[in-house]
C-alpha cells in the first residue's frame, strides 16, 4: 500500500437524544470517500473517542468498514492504557477487515503516561496482531515520542509504518524523522486539520489527516506540492488557510459536524456532555469562512 494523499478523520454523528446516528455514520462516510478521501480513519480524537463507549466502539467500527467495503483503505484507532486492551482492539480491527490501526502511546490522564520502553512494548505488541500501524504522535497524550524512539520503532517494529506527526513544530519533526529512519518511515503524515500542512509537505510529509469538512478543497493542496507544483499549492493552500485556522482555533472536530448539518449530510451537530455546542457567532463565522469555498459538503446532502 502506498500512503500517500488525504485521509480524514470521520466524524461520529448523533441523533439528538445522545444515541448513535448510525444511518449518519454511513452518510459520512459516503460524503468524505465523495470529496476524495484517499483513506478514511475512524474513532480517532476528532471521532470524540473520548466519548464513545466500548461496545459503541464495536458497531461503529464493524458498520465502517461494511459499509465502506474496500472503496478506500480504512484506519481504526485503537488508543489505550493498557496494553492488552490495544492489542484486543487491533485483532477486532484486522479480523473485520481494516487496513491500518492508529494509536497514540500509553496514557491516562496528567499523570499516567507510559514512558519509552512501556511505549514501545505496547507498539511491539500490538505489532504482533499483523496490521499496519499508525504511530499518533499528538499533544493530547502528553507523552514525549523523540525522534531516536520513534526511529528505533520503525526500524525494529515491522507493523510500525505511519507516522502521524501534530506537536509542536511538526515540520522539523518530521524532517528530522524522514532524514534519520529512511525508508522505514514509510508513510510520514501531518494531521491538526492540516494547520502546517505547507510547511509539512516541504518536510517530506507523505500525507495529511485533517478533519472531514474540506477534504474536496484542501487534497489539491497535496496534489499540486507532490507533483513539484509548489505555486499552485501554495495559492490552494492560501485559499482555504482562514477557515483551516477557525478550525483548529476555534471550533476543534465541530466544525466538520456542523459543516455537515448545513450540507445535509447528518440530522443534527449534537456532542455529548460535558461538551458545549459551539458558541453560535464561532459557528456563524466558519459558515460564512467555508461559503467562498463552495465545498461539497455544504451541497452533498441538498
Amino acid at each position: 500500500m502506498t500512503y500517500t494523499g488525504i485521509w480524514p478523520v470521520a466524524p461520529t454523528p448523533f441523533l439528538e437524544d445522545g444515541s448513535l446516528d448510525l444511518d449518519g455514520m454511513k452518510r459520512v462516510l459516503d460524503c468524505l470517500i465523495d470529496q476524495g478521501a484517499d483513506g478514511v480513519c475512524v474513532l480517532a480524537n476528532f471521532s470524540e473517542q473520548f466519548l464513545i463507549s466500548d461496545e459503541e466502539r464495536a458497531i461503529l467500527t464493524r458498520l465502517s468498514l461494511e459499509h465502506v467495503a474496500g472503496r478506500v483503505p480504512m484506519i481504526v484507532t485503537i488508543s489505550h492504557f493498557a496494553t492488552q486492551i490495544a492489542v484486543e482492539r487491533a485483532q477486532f480491527a484486522k479480523d473485520l477487515g481494516a487496513d491500518i490501526v492508529m494509536m497514540m502511546p500509553p496514557y491516562h490522564g496528567a499523570l499516567l503516561k507510559g514512558n519509552a520502553l512501556q511505549t514501545f512494548d505496547q507498539f511491539a505488541a500490538v505489532g504482533e496482531v499483523g496490521i499496519p500501524i499508525m504511530v499518533q504522535d499528538a499533544p493530547l497524550s502528553g507523552v514525549d515520542l523523540p525522534v531516536p524512539l520513534l526511529v528505533q520503532m520503525a526500524q525494529q517494529i515491522d507493523m510500525v509504518k505511519l507516522f502521524k506527526i501534530e506537536c509542536p513544530r511538526a515540520a522539523n519533526k518530521l524532517r528530522a524523522l524522514i532524514a534519520a529512519g529512511g525508508d522505514a518511515i514509510e508513510g510520514p503524515f501531518d494531521g491538526e486539520e492540516g494547520i502546517t500542512l505547507l510547511a509539512d509537505l516541504d518536510a517530506g510529509a507523505s500525507g495529511s489527516m485533517t478533519s472531514g469538512m474540506i477534504v474536496d478543497q484542501i487534497k489539491p493542496v497535496i496534489t499540486h506540492h507532490h507533483a513539484g507544483r509548489i505555486g499552485e499549492a501554495t495559492a490552494a493552500y492560501g485559499r482555504v488557510a482562514m477557515v483551516i485556522n477557525h478550525e483548529n482555533r476555534q471550533c476543534g472536530w465541530q466544525s466538520c459536524k456542523a459543516a455537515m448539518v448545513e450540507g445535509g449530510v447528518i440530522k443534527s451537530e449534537f456532542c455529548r456532555h460535558p461538551i458545549d455546542p459551539l458558541q453560535p457567532a464561532i459557528r456563524d463565522r466558519l459558515i460564512d469562512l467555508l461559503k467562498p469555498l463552495d465545498p461539497l459538503v455544504l451541497k452533498w446532502g441538498k
